[in-house]
C-alpha cells in the first residue's frame, strides 16, 4: 500500500537517527526502480504505471507535497519520498539510501528528464546501479564538443565546431573557413538557452564580452533546414525496439528569443537515411537500455563537406524522451504505447507491444499505413491576437483533437501558453491546421 508523505517522513527520521523502530524485509525477486521527478511532465505517470503493470516496485522521489501528485501517479507508485529540494544532492542521496534500506538493492535510477541526467548518473554510481550511464560517462552526452568526437568515430556527418576557450583569434580563423553566420552556444545546455546567432565581427566581439563564461561556449557552423529527430527505445544490445521521426522548426532559438509561435509534428514514416544514421549514432555512443531523442538537420540546400539538399546532418544527442508531450504524440501518430514499450524494455529487455504493433522490414520497425498518422502540435502565446478563438479551433478540429490544454509555466517560454494537438492523415492537413491556429489579426 502506498505510504503518505507524512509516514515516509517519519520513517526517514527514524532511519536518519540510526534507530529505526521497524525492521524492513526487502522485497525478493521484484525489481526496484527509483523514478526521479515522476510528476513532471504530468504524463510521466504513464511510465510509472506501465512499470507497475510489469510487477516493478516504482519508488518516486520529488520535491512536491504528496497531496499534489495526481491520482494516477499515486496509484502507480509503490512509495513516494518527498525531499525539500531535488537540487540538493545530499537530500536525494539520503532518500535513495532510505528506499534501498527498505526495499533492498536498487535496480534502476532514472528521471527521463534532461535536467536531471547528471544527478541520475551520480546516484547510479554511488549506489552501484549499472543499468544506465555512470558519473564518469555522462560528459559524452552532455558536452556538445564531446559529441563531435563520437560522431566522427561513427562516420556521421555533423557541423564543424570550435571551443571558445581556444580564444577569439582561433574562432575568427574558424569563421574564415566556414563563413558567417555561426552559432554560439553553451557547451552544456538544455534547449536553446544562451544560444546566439553571430552574423559579423561585432556580434562575435559581443559574444566574447561574456567574460570568463565564454570558456564554456562553442561556436558552430550555421546549418539551415528542418530539425528531424530520431526517437527510439533501445534495448541492452543497442538494438531499437521502436523508432519514430519528429519534425521540428528550423530555429528553436528564434522561437524562444523572439517569442514566436511553435508547431511541430510526428510523421507516419521515417526516411531510411535517418533510420540508418540514428542507428549508427546509437552504436557510436554505445547507447543501451534507453529512450533516446537524437536530433539531425535535414539540409535545405547543398553544403560542401556535409551533404546535398535533403540529406541529414547530426545536431546533438539527447539520452531521454523528446520533451513536453511528444511521447503522447508518438503514440497518437503510430497507434502504439511507447510507455509500455519502454517499461517492457526495463523489465524484459524486449517488448511484445512493439512486435505486435509493427512489422519488420529488415531490422526496421514500422507500422502498417492504416494505423499511421501525422500528429501535430501547434501552440499560441498570450501576447498575440489570433483570428480564430481557442473555442473555434476546438470546434473545427473536434474530431481530430487529441490534446488541448494550457502549458506548464516552466515550458511556456519555449512552447507557448496554449497548445492544441491533432491527429491528421496528410501533410496538407497539417499545414492547414497550423495556419488556422497561428493566423493573427492584423494590428
Amino acid at each position: 500500500m502506498l505510504n503518505t508523505y507524512h509516514l515516509v517522513f517519519w520513517e526517514w527520521m527514524e532511519h536518519r537517527t540510526f534507530a529505526p523502530k521497524k525492521t524492513y524485509k526487502p522485497f525478493i525477486n521484484k525489481m526496484n526502480f527509483i523514478f526521479i521527478s515522476p510528476h513532471f511532465p504530468h504524463t510521466y505517470w504513464e511510465f510509472c504505471n506501465r512499470l507497475k503493470q510489469n510487477g516493478v516496485n516504482v519508488l518516486g522521489i520529488a520535491d512536491v507535497p504528496y497531496e499534489e501528485l495526481s491520482a494516477h501517479l499515486k496509484e502507480s507508485l509503490t512509495e513516494y519520498y518527498r525531499v525539500n529540494n531535488l537540487e540538493n544532492y545530499d537530500e536525494v542521496y539520503r532518500a535513495v539510501a532510505f528506499l534501498a534500506f527498505k526495499y533492498g538493492r536498487i535496480d534502476w535510477i532514472e528521471s527521463n528528464n534532461e535536467y536531471w541526467l547528471e544527478q541520475d548518473a551520480r546516484l547510479r554510481t554511488d549506489f552501484h546501479v549499472t543499468t544506465g550511464l555512470q558519473a564518469d560517462e555522462v560528459w559524452t552526452i552532455r558536452e556538445k564538443s564531446a559529441m563531435k568526437e563520437f560522431y566522427a568515430k561513427g562516420g556521421i556527418p555533423t557541423a564543424r565546431q570550435i571551443q571558445c576557450s581556444e580564444g577569439i583569434e582561433a574562432v575568427r580563423k574558424f569563421i574564415e573557413a566556414v563563413g558567417y553566420p555561426v552559432i554560439g552556444k553553451p557547451n552544456i545546455g538544455v534547449g536553446a538557452g544562451g544560444t546566439h546567432k553571430v552574423e559579423n565581427d561585432d556580434n562575435l566581439q559581443r559574444l566574447f564580452n561574456l567574460g570568463s563564461a565564454i570558456n564554456q561556449y562553442v561556436v558552430e557552423e550555421f546549418v539551415t533546414g528542418d530539425i528531424c529527430s530520431y526517437d527510439a527505445i533501445i534495448d541492452s544490445h543497442s538494438q531499437p525496439l521502436f523508432e519514430s521521426m519528429t519534425v521540428w522548426p528550423p530555429s528553436i532559438m528564434d522561437i524562444v528569443n523572439r517569442q514566436l509561435d511553435l508547431s511541430y509534428y510526428v510523421t507516419p514514416t521515417m526516411p531510411e537515411q535517418l533510420r540508418s544514421l540514428g542507428r549508427r549514432t546509437v552504436e557510436a555512443f554505445h547507447v543501451k537500455s534507453r529512450f533516446v531523442h537524437l536530433e539531425f538537420f535535414r539540409l535545405d540546400r547543398d553544403r560542401e563537406g556535409l551533404g546535398n539538399q535533403g540529406d541529414f546532418v547530426a545536431l546533438e544527442v539527447n539520452m531521454r524522451p523528446a520533451g513536453g508531450y511528444t511521447p503522447d504524440m508518438i503514440n497518437y501518430a503510430h497507434s502504439t504505447d511507447v510507455y509500455r514499450i519502454w517499461a517492457d524494455m526495463v523489465a524484459y529487455d524486449k517488448s511484445q507491444a512493439a512486435s505486435s504493433n509493427q512489422h519488420d522490414t529488415g531490422n526496421a520497425l514500422s507500422i502498417p499505413w492504416s494505423t499511421e498518422y501525422y500528429c501535430c502540435f501547434a501552440s499560441r502565446r498570450d501576447i498575440h491576437h489570433y483570428r480564430h478563438t481557442d473555442d473555434e479551433v476546438r470546434q473545427r478540429y473536434q474530431q481530430q483533437m487529441v490534446m488541448s490544454e494550457r502549458m506548464p509555466e516552466i515550458l511556456s517560454g519555449a512552447m507557448g501558453q496554449q497548445m492544441f494537438t491533432v491527429r491528421l492523415k496528410t501533410f496538407q492537413e497539417v499545414e492547414e491546421f497550423v495556419n488556422f491556429v497561428h493566423e493573427k489579426v492584423e494590428e
